[in-house]
């Protein structure tokens, strides 16, 4: 099961994709943690992407689909995975979908949490990182609101799109998500 996991920051995608690993024993491949953990390494990647990242701007194309190919050709992705922060754009929807139908598989489906910005900025106060302050959390919701849109679109004529409300408990949200999943593939019993 291919899962894409979207919604503006601060919507509850982390805490979403690993209730969704471990019901489902697939990974959450999270582009955002890849990305901080190379820029805490100080890694070549890392030097490349904190500055970008610090300004709130959105990593290159060509970096990012580096990242999540290479990513995903690890063995514990064989069964699937949930793609988290990834694909932003159309041209990377695209790009993951040509790069998916080399190897036989499709994005299974597209799960968008739904939640204001005023939502998005009362959470983000209150994680305190540095790429969480408010100036720049407004640019990247200007960016995800710019972006997310045609990306909604393209996901939903291929049929794949399911809109969850992003706000609530997050058992009732993981519900939710694992509800409409159930039917792409069966959960671990507990």
């Amino acid at each position: 099961m291919q899962v894409v996991l979207f919604g503006p920051p601060g919507a509850g995608k982390g805490t979403q994709a690993e209730r969704i690993q471990s019901t489902f024993a697939i990974p959450q491949v999270s582009t955002g943690d890849i990305l901080r953990a190379a820029v805490a390494a100080k890694s070549p990647l890392g030097k490349q992407v904190g500055p970008i990242m610090a300004a709130g701007e959105l990593v290159p194309d060509a970096l990012i689909i580096g990242v999540v190919e290479e990513r995903l050709s690890h063995s514990d992705c064989a069964r699937g995975y949930i793609l988290d922060g990834f694909p932003r754009t159309v041209p990377q929807a695209e790009q993951l979908d040509a790069a998916l139908a080399r190897i036989g598989k499709r994005v299974d489906c597209v799960v968008s949490l739904e939640v204001s910005d005023a939502v998005v900025h009362a959470r983000m106060k209150g994680r305190g990182r540095a790429d969480d302050g408010f100036e720049v959390v407004q640019r990247r919701l200007e960016e995800y609101r710019k972006l997310t849109s045609p990306l909604k679109e393209y996901y939903q004529r291929r049929g794949v799109l399911r809109p969850i409300e992003g706000v609530g408990s997050i058992d009732d949200i993981a519900r939710a998500i694992a509800s409409t999943l159930a039917s792409f593939a069966r959960p671990l019993s507990r």
